[in-house]
C-alpha cells in the first residue's frame, strides 16, 4: 500500500498519529529529541520533524475515512490528488533519524520571481509568484482567472515549487 502525508492541525502531530493508531492505521510522525531553553530551566522535548505532517500507509479508501479523525486538515496533494511518497523516501527518512540526533527541517529560502504554493488559509494550494519578501512577510503575485491579485503572507505558510 502507498504512503500518504496529511496535513494536521498544529501542535496535533503526535495525537493525529496516535488517534490513528488506535483506529488500527499504519503511520509514521518522525520525532527527534531537542533541547529546549526556558528562563528557569533546560529540557530534552520530543518534537515532530515535520510540523503539521503526519504520514499514513493506506489504501486511496481509507484515506478518505482517515479525514474523519479529529485533528487532521486533508490529504497533501499533487495536481489535485492525493500525493503518493515512495516507500524509498519514508526509509530514507527512518535511516536518517537513527543516524543522526537533533534533525531539523529548514524550508528553502523565498526569493524575489520564485514560484511557490500555499500552504494555509483561504487560498490554500494556490500557487503564485513572489513580488517582494521583507522579514517573515512575503507579497505573493496569484494569476488566477486572467486577472492578477496580490496578497501577503508569512513565510512559514508558504513553500517552493
Amino acid at each position: 500500500m502507498p504512503w500518504f502525508a496529511l496535513y494536521t492541525k498544529p501542535r496535533w502531530e503526535k495525537k493525529v498519529a496516535s488517534l490513528l493508531d488506535n483506529a488500527g492505521y499504519i503511520t509514521y510522525c518522525p520525532v527527534t529529541k531537542t533541547l529546549k531553553q526556558w528562563s528557569d530551566r533546560k529540557r530534552v522535548v520530543i518534537e515532530p520533524v515535520f510540523r503539521g505532517y503526519v504520514f499514513i500507509n493506506c489504501s486511496l479508501q481509507q484515506l478518505w475515512e482517515s479525514l474523519k479523525i479529529p485533528g487532521i486538515l486533508s490529504p497533501v496533494k499533487y495536481l489535485g490528488k492525493p500525493a503518493v511518497i515512495r516507500d524509498e523516501e519514508i526509509d530514507t527518512v527512518k535511516k536518517f533519524l537513527k543516524e543522526f540526533d537533533d534533525v531539523t527541517v529548514e524550508n528553502l529560502p523565498v526569493e524575489k520571481s520564485s514560484r511557490v504554493r500555499i500552504r494555509t488559509g483561504v487560498l490554500m494550494d494556490y500557487k503564485g509568484t513572489v513580488v517582494e519578501v521583507f522579514g517573515n512577510k512575503v507579497v505573493v503575485k496569484i494569476d488566477s482567472l486572467g486577472l492578477q491579485l496580490s496578497a501577503q503572507f508569512d513565510k512559514k505558510d508558504l513553500e517552493k515549487i
